[in-house]
């Protein structure tokens, strides 16, 4: 079994944002995290659980995903993203970003759990960190282009 815990991170939302990651299986023990310049919280909290699933060496893993968001986690299990694809995301924010997860979600055996965030769990507050740190991290933060292209349109 894998446990993936996920939180994301933005600072004025839409602003800088980040997301941090850990990998746990058995011994084996991992932390991801990157930042953007522009983006929104809700992109990196699913940002977080992508990276976290691509970082999976094998396909068909049993994979327990832990996060605060609400978003993500009732998205996909109150199956709500699934009706979105037959939609075409019509009037939907991060297609992009639920596209990539739904092509990892395939691919493993996927079920999340949330957590409150901010309450003491130890995964939880490490992941915070972790975002929080990448999105601070001036000289490292990425282009987050979809976004950006989307917000000069009007989408966001």
């Amino acid at each position: 079994m894998i446990q993936i815990y996920t939180d994301g991170a933005a600072s004025g939302n839409p602003g800088p944002g980040g997301y941090g990651v850990i990998l746990r299986a058995g011994t084996h023990y991992k932390e991801l995290s990157g930042g953007f310049r522009m983006t929104t919280n809700n992109r990196m909290e699913l940002l977080a659980v992508i990276e976290g699933l691509k970082a999976l060496k094998k396909p068909g893993q049993a994979v327990t995903i832990y996060s605060d968001s609400k978003y993500v986690v009732d998205s996909v299990e109150k199956k709500w993203v699934f009706g979105w694809v037959q939609k075409g995301f019509k009037d939907k924010k991060n297609k992009d970003l639920w596209l990539q997860y739904l092509a990892l979600h395939k691919l493993h055996q996927v079920r999340f759990v949330w957590i409150k965030g901010h309450n003491e769990h130890p995964e939880n507050e490490r992941c915070d960190r972790l975002a929080v740190a990448a999105s601070q991290n001036k000289a490292a933060l990425a282009v987050d282009a979809v976004f950006e292209q989307e917000r000069e349109k009007g989408m966001f």
